[in-house]
């Protein structure tokens, strides 16, 4: 076949490919920081999984993003902007937090991952209130099972709008702000263990797929941004045990997973959050571009 257009194919050789550039041993950045001497073991061990600064969290008004809120506010995080497609629906969640920590801001902003616009004044409403974002991590996502032969492209690109799309947009944004600021911080996406094998019973293959590319994508800006001293890496739950796995209709299907399981059951939303502490924690510092599958060693068969 000839080709359509040959000036457009001769200029490739003469194209000019753009570079990464990483890191460097002494970019203040990136550089380690440990604990100082004069602190106690007890001290060291609080500044160990020490949280420092503001997070932004989507898809905030789920489950395991209320739960990640508690635990970043417990270990320190001095602000918190819950992002979500509906906040409101997290109304009591939210005045519980705010109960909890009444030294600490908290703000609600209503977002649609997949809007540029709506991220980026969201990006500006939180830096004006909390004045600085420091961590961001990415819960908002959605499921859908439809076996591929009817799923539709609507379908199809629906689901990797907000799983995968919506999760770079908000990191775009947020990186984009951390190198205005000149700091550091990090980045957490939810990819999960659909990202790692085909899930059964269940027909899924838009999720699955959205959740694999995260990975990748996590790792090709762990590289590009690292001499901004930005931090991206995945957390890959197993099954969890919210409201999304609850229902008379999914019970064949939970008995299924949990008999896949070694530890034959479904995990406990608190136990995500102590890997998501870790990596957006000073003791996460030299984590960078790697996945934490949470699952109860489902991924070992």
């Amino acid at each position: 076949m000839p080709d359509e257009n040959p000036e457009s194919r001769e200029s490739l050789t003469s194209r000019q490919l753009p570079e990464m550039v990483l890191s460097t041993a002494d970019n203040p950045l990136t550089a380690p920081r440990p604990p100082p001497d004069s602190l106690s073991s007890v001290q060291r061990a609080q500044y160990r999984f020490q949280v420092k600064g503001n997070a932004i969290i989507t898809g905030g008004a789920g489950t395991l993003a209320l739960e990640a809120a508690k635990a970043l506010l417990e270990h320190g995080a001095s602000g918190l902007a819950l992002w979500d497609l509906n906040p409101d629906q997290a109304f009591e969640s939210v005045k519980t937090l705010h109960q909890k920590f009444p030294d600490r801001r908290i703000i609600t902003e209503a977002v649609d991952v997949r809007d540029e616009t709506q991220i980026q004044s969201a990006i500006d409403d939180t830096v004006k209130i909390l004045g600085s974002v420091d961590i961001l991590c990415c819960f908002a996502g959605i499921v859908g099972c439809v076996p591929a032969l009817a799923m539709t492209s609507a379908d199809w690109r629906r689901t990797h709008d907000i799983n995968l799309t919506g999760s770079f947009l908000c990191a775009q944004a947020f990186a984009r702000q951390l190198v205005s600021q000149k700091t550091s911080g990090s980045i957490v996406f939810t990819a999960s263990i659909s990202a790692h094998h085909t899930n059964y019973p269940q027909p899924q293959s838009a999720y699955n797929s959205s959740k694999t590319a995260l990975l990748s994508l996590a790792k090709s800006l762990a590289a590009e941004w690292s001499s901004y001293g930005i931090r991206v890496n995945c957390i890959s739950p197993g099954y969890m045990d919210t409201i999304l796995n609850e229902g008379a209709g999914l019970e064949r299907a939970r008995e299924m997973w949990n008999a896949r399981n070694p530890m034959g059951r479904m995990g406990d939303p608190w136990e995500l959050t102590g890997p998501l502490v870790l990596l957006c924690s000073n003791a996460g510092r030299y984590i960078n571009g790697t996945d934490l599958i949470v699952d109860g060693g489902a991924m070992v068969f």
